[in-house]
């Protein structure tokens, strides 16, 4: 929707975005291939750290989980996280 009473639909909230991340984070801890190519070098800046290796893949755009958001109304929209 491109109405300014809706533009704030487009982007995710904090809490939608906190709720990404640790649902990928705790792929990551279950033993979920990354999905940034990162050397040893890079894990041990990182700390081995399932939740900062989720927010480099987000700041990439490569989480690929949605959003389904209830709408005022009897219908549904489901957005995806886009590349900040």
């Amino acid at each position: 929707m491109t109405d300014k009473k809706h533009a704030s639909e487009e982007k995710l909230t904090r809490y939608e975005k906190a709720r990404i991340l640790g649902a990928r984070a705790l792929q990551i801890a279950m033993g979920s291939p990354f999905m940034v190519k990162l050397s040893e070098e890079d894990l041990i800046r990182l700390k081995y750290n399932p939740v900062e290796i989720a927010k480099l893949e987000y700041s990439q755009g490569l989480v690929q989980i949605g959003v389904k958001r209830t709408l005022p109304q009897p219908q549904h929209k489901e957005e995806a996280p886009k590349k900040e």
